[in-house]
């Protein structure tokens, strides 16, 4: 919502996600239009190697820990391989290298669909790294709802 309040209500949630949406679909589109010219290996591979090292080795973890906690190293790793300044640097080193082509587009597809499919942004050292529904946040999200519409006087600044 803000710097200095830094919750998304159900509908702001939604609506970032349908912004990542217009991205995937704007992604997707250019890569059909363009899939006689994809190199499938190149594709599927910048594809998977994101999840292989920034979702899979913290899932398994996640599924392990007897208790759900995780070194966050796992949450860095995730953060790391789902950030678009990352994949950018990958991107750009590969055009750098290689030339332009149009495999690079599952980038952006796979980050987009992540964040409009299934929700999924960058993690928080402070959730678990599987999504589950905190009592104290289900509690805050609800006493912030029943507040809507009271008109809350603006602090004095200081």
């Amino acid at each position: 919502m803000d710097h200095l309040n830094r919750y998304e209500s159900k509908v702001t949630y939604r609506l970032l996600r349908a912004e990542y949406g217009v991205a995937l679909v704007l992604s997707a589109v250019l890569l059909l239009w363009h899939i006689t010219e994809v190199r499938w290996l190149p594709a599927v591979l910048l594809f998977a190697y994101i999840d292989l090292i920034g979702y899979i080795p913290g899932a398994i973890a996640y599924r392990r820990a007897k208790d759900g906690r995780i070194p966050k190293a796992y949450y860095v790793l995730y953060n790391t391989m789902h950030s678009f300044v990352t994949q950018a640097v990958v991107v750009g080193a590969w055009v750098a290298i290689s030339g332009f082509e149009w495999a690079l587009l599952v980038v952006p597809v796979h980050l987009c669909g992540d964040r409009a499919i299934f929700g999924n942004f960058l993690k928080s050292f402070r959730v678990p790294f599987e999504p589950v529904v905190l009592p104290a946040f289900a509690d805050f999200d609800r006493r912030v709802v029943e507040q809507r519409g009271v008109n809350h006087p603006l602090p004095e600044r200081v």
